[in-house]
This record gives C-alpha cells, sequence and structure tokens, in this order.
C-alpha cells in the first residue's frame, strides 16, 4: 500500500475523477459518505490502472490524456436530433491544423456524402502538448438533414485517417398523446393451464391476454423477464440475473405448438408414451416450477424437432430460408450465444461436475481461440439447434404480442430488461471486455437492506462500450423491445452510476461510479421511438434528483410504489401527489404482497430463512410494521375509499378484507400517473412473494405458480370477485385505453 501523502492523495483524487468515482454519496437516511483511498485505488485497479505511487498515477492520467488527443475524433458521437450546432470535435498534429479535412457521412440508410472542409478557418478550441508536439482541437460542423439512427463518420486529414459511430436521437423518448392505461403483472413461469408441461409458455400467454382483454378490459400484461437462465435451483432460476440478457429461455416455448411436432413421427411416438402423459401432469400438478425436470422434458423433444427440421432445413424450404435469414440478422450475437449454449452442454455432458465456463478446459474459456472455432465447425449441428431454439422463442414472442395487438389492447406486452448478467454465464463468457474484473455490483445500505445488497455480478467497462460505439448496449434495448409496447428497465439509476464493491470488500464500502448517461438515455429513446415501446425506469433506492429530471425530460416514466411513496413526515402520500408521468402500483417481486404485508409474512419468512439476524431486530420489523399499516389504513381513511363503518385502527383489521383490497386499488387508481400495474398475487390476496431478498436455497424464489389455471380464471370466485373490483376502477379512473 502506498504511503499516504498530500501529493499522492492529490493525484488519487484526480485519477478518481477522471475514471468516474464519486468522492462521496448520501445515503437514504440523508447521511453522507466519503469513499476512502483504499476504495478509490481497488476501482481504480479493477479498470487498469496502476496506483502504487504518485508517479504511477500520474503516468495514467497522462497516458489518459494521450489516448485522448492522439485520436483524430471520438469512437463515438451521441447527439440530439435537435442540437444545433451539429459538429464533431476533431483532434490533431498542430501542423496539420490549416489542411483540408475529407469527412465522409455513411447514413444508416442512404448513399455516403464526401465533403472537404477547410480547416484554416475553425477556430482552435483547445490545445494539447505531448511528446515534444503541439496539438489542437476543432469542431467540424455536420449536416443538419442527418436522419435518426446509427451513422458512421470517416475523416481523412493528410495521412491521418479516423472513424466514428455517429448516433442521433430524439429528445424524447416514445409516449402514445393521451394514453392512460391499467395492467396485470404475470410471472410467466408460474402460469398454470390444463395444457402447459408443468412451467407457462407462450400459448398460456395468449390465454392469459384473452381474459385481460375479455374480462378485466385492462391495456396490458406485464411479463417478467424472459432472459435465458440456466434453469437450475436454487442458484441459477433467477430472471434477474440469467445467462444472457440478448436472448431468452426456451423453456417458455410452447413445444407443441412449433410445426415441426405435428411432422415429427419420433416426437409423436414420444407424446404417446404413458411415462411421459405421467411426467407432464406430475409437473402440471407440482406446487412449484420444477426447472430442472421442466428443462430436461422439453429437451427431449425440442431435439427430435430440430433433426425433422434439419431435412427441410438441407432441402432448403420457405421455413429453411426463414430461419438462415433470422440467423444472419443476429450475427455475432447469436453465434456466440449457441456456441456458448452447445459447450456447455457438450462439456457438461462429459463432465458431470464441471457447471461453469470458468471451469471449462483453458482453450474453451475463450471464445475466439482456435480450439473453440473448431469446435464450433465441427459440432455445427449443435450450435445450430440453440439456434434453432431462438428462433421458434422469436416466432412465438412475436405472435403472442401480435395477438395482444388484434384483441386491442394499448399496449400489449410489457417486458422486464434485467440489470444483471450472470458472471458464469454467456455473457461475460463473450464479451468479457465490457466487464470490469475486481468489483461487483450492489446497492448501500438502505431502510431495505441495512448492510446492503451484493448482487456479485461484475460492472460494466463504460470506456469500453463507448469504444465498440455502444453496439452492446443498443443490442440490450433493441432486443427487449421486439415483441412488446412498454419496457421497464431494472435499476435505471445504472445509466447515471452504479455502486461498486470492490472484491474482498461488503457491501457497506463501495462507492459510486458515474457512467455516460447522457449517451445512454438518449440511445434508449431512439430505440423506445422505433419500436413505438413506452419505457418505465426503474427508479427506486438512493436515487439522485438529477436521474428522475433527467428521466422526466426524456419522457421516461418513473416506477412509484405505494409502499415507498411518503412525505417528509413518514404519511403515505395523497394520490394527487403521485407524479403523470409514471406508472403506479403497490408492490414489485421482491416486496411483500398486500396480503403478505398485512400479515408481516415477509417478516416471517426472513426470520425463517435466517436473514433476520436477532429476535431484537426481528422484533423491532414488526413493530415497524404495525405503524406503516395504520398510516396507509390513515391514508385510505384520507382519500374516502372506506365506508364510514370501518375500523380506524389497523390492529383491528386481522388480514386484508376485500374493502381494504378494494380501497387500495382505488387508491392507486385514483392517481394521475399514466400506467397502473397490479400484481399476479394480489388478484386473490395471496400472502407471499416471489421473490425473498438475501436467500436462495432458504426460499421457493421465481417458482410459485398462480392460485388459479388460465380457465379458472373466468369461473372461479376469487378471481372473478377481483375482476369486477378492478374493472370497475379502471373505467371509473378512466384507464380502459383500448386500440
Amino acid at each position: 500500500m502506498p504511503t499516504a501523502s498530500s501529493n499522492y492523495d492529490q493525484a488519487l483524487d484526480r485519477a478518481a475523477e477522471l475514471w468516474g468515482i464519486q468522492p462521496d454519496y448520501w445515503d437514504i437516511w440523508g447521511k453522507p459518505h466519503v469513499t476512502p483511498p483504499e476504495t478509490k485505488r481497488a476501482i481504480l485497479h479493477s479498470l487498469g490502472v496502476s496506483t502504487g505511487s504518485k508517479q504511477e498515477l500520474d503516468e495514467a492520467i497522462a497516458a489518459h490524456a494521450r489516448q485522448e488527443w492522439s485520436r483524430l475524433v471520438a469512437p463515438c458521437l451521441v447527439i440530439s436530433v435537435s442540437q444545433r450546432p451539429r459538429q464533431f470535435a476533431l483532434n490533431l498534429p498542430a501542423d496539420l491544423a490549416d489542411l483540408d479535412a475529407q469527412v465522409t457521412v455513411k447514413p444508416e440508410n442512404g448513399s455516403p456524402a464526401v465533403s472537404q472542409v477547410p480547416l484554416r478557418g475553425l477556430p482552435v478550441a483547445a490545445t494539447m502538448e505531448f511528446n515534444g508536439t503541439g496539438h489542437v482541437r476543432k469542431f467540424v460542423p455536420l449536416a443538419d438533414e442527418l436522419p435518426l439512427g446509427y451513422h458512421d463518420v470517416e475523416v481523412r486529414v493528410g495521412g491521418a485517417c479516423a472513424s466514428m459511430r455517429l448516433i442521433v436521437a430524439p429528445d424524447c423518448a416514445y409516449r402514445p398523446e393521451g394514453l392512460r392505461a391499467a395492467g396485470i403483472a404475470i410471472a410467466l413461469y408460474g402460469i398454470r393451464s390444463e395444457r402447459n408441461w408443468g412451467c407457462g409458455d407462450f400459448r398460456d400467454l395468449q390465454a392469459v391476454l384473452d381474459w385481460v382483454a375479455d374480462e378485466v378490459g385492462a391495456g396490458f400484461v406485464a411479463l417478467n423477464p424472459l432472459h435465458a437462465i440456466h434453469n437450475r435451483r436454487p442458484y441459477n432460476t433467477s430472471p434477474y440475473l440469467p445467462n444472457s440478457i440478448y436472448y431468452q429461455n426456451w423453456l417458455y416455448l410452447d413445444v407443441e405448438g412449433i410445426p415441426d411436432f405435428a411432422a415429427c413421427p419420433r416426437a409423436q411416438r414420444l407424446w404417446a408414451q404413458p411415462a411421459i402423459q405421467q411426467e407432464v401432469s406430475a409437473l402440471r400438478d407440482s406446487e412449484f416450477v420444477e426447472y430442472e425436470r421442466v428443462h430436461a422434458l422439453k429437451m427431449r423433444f425440442l431435439k427430435p424437432l430440430f433433426a425433422a427440421f434439419l431435412r427441410e432445413y438441407r432441402a432448403g424450404s420457405a421455413r429453411a430460408r426463414e430461419f438462415q435469414q433470422y440467423v444472419e440478422r443476429e450475427g455475432d450475437l447469436l453465434r456466440r450465444f449457441a456456441t456458448y449454449c452447445a459447450l456447455d452442454e457438450w462439456i457438461h455432458s462429459r463432465k458431470p461436475d464441471v457447471w461453469l465456463w470458468t471451469e471449462w478446459p483453458e482453450p474453451f474459456r475463450n471464445p475466439d481461440s482456435p480450439e473453440t472455432e473448431a469446435f464450433r465447425k465441427k459440432h455445427w449441428r449443435l450450435v445450430l439447434f440453440y439456434q434453432y431454439l431462438e428462433w421458434q422463442i422469436s416466432v412465438q414472442l412475436a405472435a403472442a404480442q401480435q395477438h395482444a395487438r388484434d384483441k386491442g389492447l394499448a399496449i400489449g406486452l410489457y417486458h422486464d430488461l434485467a440489470l444483471a448478467t450472470d458472471r458464469f454465464g454467456s455473457d461475460l463468457w463473450a464479451h468479457r471486455s465490457f466487464f470490469a474484473a475486481g468489483c461487483r455490483v450492489g446497492s448501500p445500505p438502505d431502510d431495505f437492506s441495512p448492510q446492503g445488497q451484493d448482487w456479485a455480478f461484475p460492472p460494466p467497462n463504460a470506456a469500453r462500450h463507448q469504444e465498440s460505439g455502444y453496439q452492446l448496449f443498443v443490442e440490450s434495448i433493441r432486443k427487449n423491445c421486439r415483441y412488446g409496447g412498454a419496457l421497464r428497465i431494472d435499476h435505471v439509476m445504472r445509466f447515471f452510476r452504479l455502486y461498486w464493491i470492490p472484491d474482498g470488500a461488503d457491501a457497506a464500502h463501495g462507492a459510486y461510479v458515474r457512467d455516460h448517461s447522457d449517451d445512454l438515455i438518449r440511445i434508449v429513446a431512439l430505440e423506445s421511438v422505433r419500436h413505438k415501446v413506452i419505457v418505465i425506469g426503474e427508479d427506486l433506492g438512493t436515487v439522485e434528483p438529477e436521474v428522475r429530471q433527467t428521466l422526466a425530460r426524456f419522457g421516461i416514466l418513473s416506477y412509484r410504489l405505494l409502499y415507498f411513496e411518503k412525505d417528509g413526515q413518514g404519511n403515505f402520500r395523497k394520490p394527487s401527489d403521485y407524479s403523470p408521468q409514471a406508472l403506479v402500483s403497490s408492490t414489485t417481486h421482491d416486496l411483500p404482497t398486500l396480503a403478505g404485508f398485512w400479515i408481516h409474512r415477509d417478516i416471517e419468512e426472513r426470520r425463517r430463512a435466517g436473514v433476520i439476524p436477532d429476535e431484537a431486530n426481528y422484533q423491532a420489523q414488526r413493530a415497524a410494521r404495525e405503524v406503516e399499516k395504520q398510516k396507509m389504513l390513515d391514508a385510505l381513511l384520507a382519500a374516502g375509499l372506506l365506508p364510514s363503518w370501518y375500523p380506524r385502527f389497523a390492529r383491528d383489521i386481522p388480514e386484508l378484507t376485500g374493502e381494504l383490497h378494494n380501497a387500495v386499488i382505488g387508491f392507486l387508481a385514483s392517481t394521475p400517473s399514466m400506467l397502473l400495474l397490479v400484481n399476479q398475487e394480489d388478484l386473490t390476496k395471496e400472502t407471499a412473494q416471489q421473490n425473498l431478498p438475501g436467500t436462495t436455497w432458504q426460499y421457493p424464489n421465481w417458482s410459485r405458480k398462480m392460485h388459479f389455471r388460465t380457465d379458472e380464471l373466468y369461473s372461479a370466485k376469487q378471481a372473478t370477485d377481483f375482476v369486477q373490483m378492478f374493472r370497475h376502477w379502471i373505467e371509473r379512473t378512466a384507464r380502459a385505453n383500448r386500440r
């Protein structure tokens, strides 16, 4: 560890600022936290910066400046469509400053435009000297008529040449005029039906869409993230810690709905076996989703279906051409994902104890090694199989969104983009340079997690993303917008800053690191407008004021939960105090259901799982909950949403009654917020939540099924009572927004 000195500390602070490490932050209780030197050193080290001495820090800072000034142009420039003047920075040696520059703009769609720009007439904006050579910076104008999109700019000055990705983005995300809608949030894996194979699938989704359209009168169905996961309990089932954020989980495939199912004799024979029917029935009737068993069962069919399709593929049928076009469109991103899946299956089948790519034979840990390429060529059928699965997912998911639109739903499907990606998953294997090693992402201590949270996945390398023209970031937004009308972005503060925890430290000893927020938000707005997708930013937790201000300016909806919307005295806000530019809901997958909140089930589950450290803490949480319940009751009474005879004290209400349930939904529906969302567990006043943060095997996370089958939603009294109540509030508050 370096010797402390004012000169060293000043150099460390300069480096930390240059690499985006915040010197301090304010926690949720209004207490300031100063980033200690050891945390700054650890984060800088994870970004490849040597911090052993002042000289090393000075050299790193100087190298950073040289890298910036030695480039003719930045690797990427993101601008607003209304930005004037349109221009880009040009850095060049002083002896080239008076030459002409040849600027070629290659629009995303259109012919290249070439212009000669006399540099002599442009003013010098800044100067820099290094290696004995003076450098100047000038700003070169761009054409005003460039449309929205992803363009490329090539610049030649003398013998120097460089290119830059130019992204022209809208000033605001997509916002339909006059939209005011309501929706139901479901966990797709948990849908029960008479026909699925123990896990909700895309045909079940269409059945839910029918119910929402015909009975509820709502405008959208919100889904859990559909990202690909490893489907292994208890550690690899979280949709918020996926194998890949770019591709989806084939567990959701309606196997019988794939055209190859009916045309495959082998699949038909297998389907007719009593043992298979017994397994399907057992999985369908199981209390929780049995991920491994459902995965194994579906794979027994998907492999022969692909073999049947492969014969058609070789014959060059229309479907074969459609598949080939899909593979070509997806390009290297799908090729790498499918290669990872093929390697994972192949290696694990030979070495059953190997579950992680970090334990694979060394050459296969590198997606670009000669050995990996040789595997890809030798096992091309297996690689193609996983591409086939993603193709079928895209076909069925597109059909589900089209079905929603045909039923008149204003939004249709509402998707969810996870913040994280599993450090042992395909994204890390395939795109390692886009992540920083030596740190994990988490959150500082707050009311919800007094010790802070360690999410155990590596943070993004912002410089690498910018260097690539944000290619992977664009794909993460684009691929999750394709088949829906709304996109929720988990932990939207990521665009501004993330809380980094150095390896070896706990969650209370991290620091915030900033990202290129303006660039990222503009790209989100561009993809939102292109796909006509409303964007909701999950902005809960420690949120700087500028975050919500920027999101509002770009038309990104805030995410407001009843539990957290309180005034300075800790009282629940009135409905009229909610933001119009927001989605409002009572809870999320990580929080108690309304019924569970009222009977303290979440607290009891945390105690049972060992998450609550001691008896005193347990009693304190129960006491605090009683206070919260009374404040909620006071807010509902003040809003005039409970009958005059209703009890005035929460202690006199042992469980969530129908009147209380109705009042909460009415409270949320009465807000001016654009979107209203009710979770599936609150349809029938269920007490168990989908996920209990801080647990894995201690709680059946991400496995709970809906209380009713899809056909029972139309007849079961609890379901029909909810429909009647919810539809009343939808109509009363003018949320029956349909196409």
